[in-house]
């Protein structure tokens, strides 16, 4: 469950922020989480929880925005969406796909006080 060390992290972000910005709490958190970075959702809300407790952000609230994964086609030579790895392009069916995103795992937003 790498999800307790990926909350851990945030924490530390939230802190060296909190000591760069001059904030005493933070409200929410908005994060960005690709549909590749293998992270479980749920997993993380409940690690957030746990690791926030006597921070900062004790109570603060956890919104994930998943972004849809990006290719490249090279025979089509256009940007599409896809589900999943070694999808087929949706456009031409090709498989020449190089994914360009999809795997961010990011602060996105905070609110603070």
């Amino acid at each position: 469950m790498h999800e307790m060390a990926l909350a851990e992290s945030i924490v530390g972000i939230l802190e060296d922020q909190a000591r760069v910005q001059n904030y005493a709490r933070v409200r929410t958190v908005w994060l960005e989480v690709g549909p590749f970075a293998n992270v479980e959702i749920e997993a993380l809300r409940f690690s957030f929880d746990v690791v926030t407790r006597g921070t900062l952000a004790e109570g603060a609230r956890l919104e994930c925005d998943s972004p849809a994964a990006r290719a490249w086609c090279m025979p089509c030579g256009e940007s599409v969406a896809i589900a999943q790895r070694f999808d087929a392009c949706p456009l031409c069916g090709g498989h020449q796909l190089q994914v360009t995103s999809g795997d961010e795992f990011r602060v996105k937003e905070l609110e603070v006080d």
